[in-house]
């Protein structure tokens, strides 16, 4: 059963392109609601065990090394359909081929440089939330 909670990071390109109010903008107006949100920076090891699933993986390293260069905003959001719905929003991966009107349409410098990240199923939305928030922090 879907859940209405998905977890987003806005990226350390899109807060150093200034692109935050922006990325917040166009996600309250598709109807997310923000149930918690913070500023913070990753430490290696936090980047590490957020992304270890793709350890096996050739970008792994590049991944980390930027994921932990600057600043990210964690946020948990809520609306009906959330992952789905959110998914949608960011758009694909790689800018290039991410739809009209999407943040990474809009906002991405490339496949690496996203902007934003959004979870892939409700578990992992469950998942990564609690790995940057404690119960006590989400409304």
């Amino acid at each position: 059963m879907a859940t209405n909670r998905t977890f987003t990071m806005l990226k350390p390109d899109a807060i150093e392109n200034g692109y935050t109010g922006k990325i917040l903008d166009m996600i309250i107006a598709a109807g997310f609601e923000i149930k918690a949100m913070k500023l913070t920076r990753l430490t290696t090891e936090q980047a590490q065990e957020f992304y270890a699933v793709h350890s096996e993986r050739p970008f792994y390293g590049e991944l980390v090394e930027y994921m932990t260069s600057g600043p990210i905003i964690a946020a948990i959001l809520e609306k009906e359909n959330a992952v789905a719905d959110f998914r949608t929003l960011i758009g694909a991966t790689d800018p290039a081929e991410a739809a009209e009107g999407t943040i990474r349409k809009y906002y991405a410098e490339s496949k690496g440089r996203n902007a934003c990240h959004g979870s892939d199923s409700d578990e992992n939305a469950e998942i990564e939330g609690k790995f940057h928030f404690s119960a006590n922090e989400i409304m």
